[in-house]
């Protein structure tokens, strides 16, 4: 494996790369990592480097983007999504840094302590100006109850304060849990006499601190921006400011980072700003260089993506449990591919047994990758296949049934404009294994080289197979048959020791019962 880390990184994260046998780690720096993408296997950023269409195509091995913080606005999730680039970053990392920061700006606002300092070390002795509030007593709104806002709400209790929040992800439980009331927006901006932003910046978010609502907020009130500078509407935060709407403002972040020569909120009184440093501690960095090396690690030997943004996301012991049937459910994609003829327009998945009971996006992906495997020279995976799936026009229908004759079992209808084709499978210690071909029983171990046949069950078939097959000099490793019941309608699947070239198949389907005969592989 090739790391490239393309800016600091904790020293831990560092040796955990180079702690792997056989990995080479290249330490580099925003200005010259580029030179080294055409190897990576995997690249670690934080917030400088831009990884976008351009980087991405000077990385064809690349596999994972490791970004050691919470956002990943300088990654271009599509592009990394088309190119099958898994990006994971380390939310929660920072969470206790920036809620610290949070409660250092409020503070800050509540005691004048930046007008205070300047003025005493400009010589003067201004107490009388410099008159604060308490904490005590007053209602923080927070807007985002996440890894962050949770841990603003721990330390604004320890003030004393009232706490309301909005966050339609939380539910009132949570919020009961936490000693917090949930709120609308309305209500929330009504009550606050702080006011703290913690969600990420999304089409919904953006601007959302606007004139609208700026009018709905106690006079005087106090806010603090420590998430994404693009949720203000900084203009009319300007005006709010100017109209004594909002008493003072704290900045961590702004809509340009960063801000143009002559910003005019720093012009305004009652600004603080600060160099988007919320997350910049010393603990923090560790924190997050040491996780995303941690989940970099484990994704690249195990293939468990933690944190990840841009695919279904489980923990490890999810795993486990669904990463052997994810394998399966490729695996039949693939053989589907294979057996189906013409143009595919709809894939239909289908889970049996305790699998359906689990969350199924995973096997989804894992099947499309394999049917598109079949029939595209781009690199698909679990990470682009859906979003190649819809480019195509496809149809992906999922069904989830607990009951099965088979403990747990995934089904694979790939229809075509000549028809469908359907294929069954199930773990069977551990490994992939073929139940069913077209409603045909028939086991075999969905591995190595195949040969896939459909003929009339009549004498002397089974040996033309092996006339055919030992005058070719290939060797049959396990032979499985299956018939319809009630008709002469059977598959056949031959396991052989290497792949079966078109000029031995035609061979076969010399034989007027073979009716359809073709190879599939199996790598890895």
């Amino acid at each position: 494996m090739n790391i490239l880390i393309a800016e600091p990184l904790a020293p831990a994260g560092i040796e955990l790369f180079q702690s792997q046998p056989g990995w080479n780690v290249t330490v580099s720096n925003p200005k010259e990592y580029a030179q080294h993408l055409a190897d990576a296997d995997a690249l670690l950023v934080r917030s400088a480097v831009q990884v976008n269409q351009a980087v991405l195509e000077k990385a064809p091995k690349l596999r994972v983007i490791g970004r050691a913080g919470v956002g990943v606005d300088n990654v271009d999730l599509d592009a990394a999504t088309q190119a099958g680039v898994l990006v994971m970053n380390t939310p929660g990392g920072n969470a206790i840094s920036v809620a610290e920061h949070t409660l250092a700006m409020m503070l800050a606002m509540a005691r004048h302590i930046p007008q205070a300092n300047a003025s005493t070390r400009a010589g003067k002795w201004e107490k009388k100006k410099f008159m604060g509030n308490e904490l005590r007593g007053k209602t923080l709104g927070i807007i985002g109850l996440g890894s962050i806002g949770r841990e603003v709400v721990k330390r604004a209790r320890a003030f004393e304060m009232r706490i309301v929040a909005h966050d339609p992800y939380v539910t009132s439980t949570i919020a009961h849990d936490l000693g917090v009331e949930l709120l609308d927006l309305p209500a929330l901006y009504a009550a606050s006499d702080y006011l703290t932003l913690h969600v990420g910046s999304t089409p919904e978010t953006q601007g959302m601190l606007s004139r609208e609502a700026f009018a709905q907020m106690k006079d005087g009130v106090r806010i603090v921006n420590c998430a994404r500078g693009e949720l203000v509407d900084e203009g009319a935060l300007a005006e709010a400011l100017a109209s004594g709407k909002v008493g003072d403002v704290s900045l961590d972040v702004f809509s340009k980072e960063p801000p143009p020569a002559g910003f005019p909120l720093f012009a305004a009184e009652g600004v603080l700003a600060t160099p988007h440093i919320g997350g910049s501690t010393e603990e923090a960095q560790e924190i997050v260089g040491v996780r995303i090396a941690e989940q970099v690690v484990e994704y690249l030997k195990n293939g468990i993506a933690i944190n990840a943004v841009n695919m279904p996301a489980l923990s490890p012991e999810q795993y486990r449990t669904l990463g052997p049937f994810a394998t399966l459910a490729d695996r039949l994609g693939n053989f589907a591919a294979h057996i189906a003829s013409g143009n595919p327009h709809t894939v239909r998945l289908h889970y049996f047994g305790k699998i359906a009971d689990n969350a199924t996006s995973l096997l989804r992906n894992a099947g499309l990758a394999g049917v598109l495997a079949r029939s595209t020279s781009h690199r698909v995976n679990r990470i682009n296949a859906m979003q190649i799936a819809g480019q195509r026009g496809w149809e992906v229908v999922e069904r989830h049934d607990k009951r099965s004759v088979y403990t747990d079992s995934i089904r694979i209808d790939l229809e075509t404009d000549s028809g469908v084709t359907t294929v069954e499978g199930a773990v069977v210690l551990g490994k992939p294994r073929l139940l069913q071909v077209d409603g045909i029983n028939c086991e075999a171990a969905l591995a190595g080289f195949l040969i896939v046949m459909k003929n009339q069950d009549v004498p002397g078939v089974i040996g033309h197979v092996g006339t055919v097959l030992g005058k070719n000099s290939i060797n049959i490793a396990n032979f499985a048959l299956g018939r319809r019941e009630g008709t002469a309608e059977a598959v056949a699947i031959v396991s052989t020791d290497g792949l079966v070239p078109e000029s031995v198949l035609a061979q076969l389907k010399e034989n007027p019962a073979v009716k359809f005969a073709r190879s599939v592989e199996f790598r890895g």
